[in-house]
């Protein structure tokens, strides 16, 4: 599979909607953020477990993840930082 983004926006009739290698967005599963597909894992958790100093086999063995789910996220986090575009006034 691909690993660019898909593009997406919510509204009331989306439907879970896979958005790059192991990760997916359901509004039914943790208010529509990305989570670890298969999981109520918020890919923001995992960037933030190990931006706090966790370990991904830490992370692996607190929310039951294999390492391509951890990896995943974390890819996916610098894929969405890779196209923000800052403009300067």
């Amino acid at each position: 599979m691909s690993c660019k983004l898909s593009s997406w926006y919510t509204n009331k009739y989306m439907t879970k909607k896979k958005l790059f290698d192991h990760i997916t967005v359901d509004p039914k599963v943790r208010f529509g953020k990305p989570v670890i597909d298969g999981t109520r894992v918020p890919v923001d958790m995992v960037v933030g477990k190990i931006a706090g100093g966790m370990t991904v086999e830490e992370v692996m063995d607190e929310y039951n993840l294999t390492k391509q789910q951890v990896m995943a996220a974390l890819r996916y986090a610098a894929e969405l930082v890779a196209q923000e575009e800052i403009t300067f006034a």
